[in-house]
């Protein structure tokens, strides 16, 4: 059921980026032509920036969902798995609060910016286009929660794997295996960086 959530989530935060970049690409070629032919868009600029702030919240959503926002696995990694959990923890709770508060003081700025409109486009509430900041600390904490079961599975079990590594070789290879040395076995990676050119007779 989670996994399901988080899927149909994914898929709606994806759908969001994809429209906003595309529209962004659409409007600066537009604003570019226009420029070149000497009838330049007077409110380029200010709705130009404002597609890049919601860009930018939508995004980090996404990425938040993902875990690919920046961290530093190794240094977790090297603490005992109890400390470990205790990091994660207190790194979640810092999430969490920050964003807490963003979405508050978010909702905040919208209320003392009732009946304001863009300077370019009149017609345009500056209620709308801020309304990005607390939607976007929202749903970047419903990310976080979603992917809070695995990140305190992989603090308690054997560590974090870096984001770049994991879409490069895939979740499977990339997660870190307990060290089989009774049977000999070892996981994908440690063949891979144990015999570089293929493995041993």
């Amino acid at each position: 059921m989670l996994d399901r959530l988080r899927t149909g989530f994914e898929r709606v935060l994806e759908t969001i980026v994809i429209l906003l970049v595309s529209a962004l690409t659409l409007l600066i070629i537009a604003g570019f032509v226009c420029r070149y032919f000497g009838s330049s868009l007077t409110w380029y600029d200010e709705v130009a920036s404002i597609g890049l702030a919601w860009l930018t919240y939508y995004g980090s959503a996404l990425a938040a969902l993902k875990g690919a926002h920046i961290g530093f696995p190794g240094l977790v990694n090297a603490m005992p798995p109890s400390f470990r959990l205790l990091a994660t923890l207190f790194a979640e709770a810092c999430i969490f609060l920050f964003f807490g508060v963003l979405a508050w003081t978010g909702w905040e700025v919208l209320m003392v910016l009732e009946g304001d409109t863009l300077v370019s486009l009149p017609s345009v509430p500056l209620q709308l286009t801020q309304s990005v900041i607390p939607v976007g600390a929202v749903l970047f904490m419903i990310a976080e929660a979603l992917r809070l079961p695995r990140v305190l599975a992989d603090a308690r079990g054997h560590g974090f794997v870096d984001h770049e590594l994991e879409d490069a070789l895939g979740a499977d290879l990339a997660r870190p295996e307990p060290p089989r040395a009774a049977t000999g076995a070892t996981t994908p990676i440690a063949r891979a960086t144990a015999y570089p050119e293929g493995p041993r007779p």
